[in-house]
């Protein structure tokens, strides 16, 4: 949440916000001058002409949340991923669908300074991704919830890796995909996964390698990432330090160097929430483009648990 504060305060007339210990909301309480709940079913109750609600509520809390603003008409802006299971995911869906309300999910990498770069390999035919965060313990003070597993649905996989599931599945133009998977919790030993490797198959035999982690030192550098694309027009790599490849198919090379931290996309998506709402969020990822990527991302937990082997899966069926 604080990655959308600011922004919120300044595009946004905040009527309430909540979470189960006020004191943690307090300092948001006075950046958007509104009440603070402790009971967000109390605040949806009390409030009037709500146009917009932001969901970041706790996984195992978002299907009940948003289907309670849904039965009210308010438009959603809801993390991945929507809830802890592909059905609940599809229960939000189908009901925003039936009662016409538009969904916006911050699958923010898209468009951003990465997405731009690689774009200039073409579709994507090959992808490697690292996106290797801090440790677990970051969220003992912030959010402890995401390291219980029946609430958060997970660990690395489910809270980072459908950034660029959804990436490569956008640049690949992917109608179905297989996955396979390893996860492991062996650094920290929480309850979570804190490292995760995905490999992605489409069914005209384009691959992605998606790795994710909360692995990384506590440091100022926050995180380790790095990206790789080969499509028709050659191969685009940006490294954690920001500097960027890209190899044409002539064999030439260009450089640049950018800010790669994802942190700065977020006031971005917000600007563009405020922009887009009348329009239904034109333009924005929406609950479809989640349902793709989640559908893959709870594969992957499944081929993890079992170490079958999954046949290529529909997103629709």
């Amino acid at each position: 949440m604080p990655l959308y504060a600011e922004r919120i305060a300044a595009r946004h007339n905040v009527i309430g916000l909540s979470d189960p210990d006020a004191r943690r909301i307090q300092r948001l309480a006075d950046l958007w001058e509104t009440p603070a709940y402790t009971d967000w079913r109390r605040m949806i109750d009390e409030s009037k002409d709500i146009d917009l609600a932001y969901v970041f509520v706790p996984h195992s809390q978002m299907r009940r949340a948003c289907l309670a603003l849904i039965e009210r008409g308010v438009a959603i802006v809801v993390e991945k991923p929507a809830g802890i299971s592909q059905a609940e995911l599809r229960d939000i869906k189908h009901a925003a669908q039936a009662a016409g309300v538009p969904i916006a999910v911050p699958l923010v990498q898209r468009g951003g300074p990465v997405d731009l770069w690689l774009s200039k390999a073409g579709r994507c035919v090959y992808e490697s991704v690292q996106f290797i965060a801090g440790p677990p313990s970051r969220y003992q003070e912030t959010s402890p919830w995401m390291l219980d597993a029946a609430r958060s649905g997970g660990g690395c996989t489910v809270n980072l890796a459908p950034h660029f599931v959804d990436l490569f599945l956008q640049s690949a133009q992917a109608e179905d995909a297989s996955v396979v998977a390893a996860m492991s919790s062996a650094l920290h030993g929480t309850e979570v996964e804190d490292y995760s490797t995905l490999t992605i198959r489409t069914g005209d035999g384009r691959i992605a390698t998606i790795e994710t982690g909360y692995a990384f030192p506590s440091s100022p550098l926050k995180r380790h990432c790095s990206y790789m694309r080969i499509g028709p027009h050659g191969t685009a790599s940006v490294w954690s330090d920001g500097r960027a490849w890209f190899t044409s198919v002539d064999g030439s090379t260009e450089t640049s160097e950018f800010d790669v931290d994802s942190d700065p996309l977020y006031p971005v998506f917000v600007d563009n929430v405020a922009e887009r709402l009348d329009r239904g969020f034109e333009g924005l990822p929406t609950i479809d483009d989640l349902e793709k990527t989640m559908s893959l991302i709870w594969l992957a937990y499944d081929y993890s648990r079992r170490g079958d082997s999954h046949d290529k899966h529909h997103p629709e069926h």
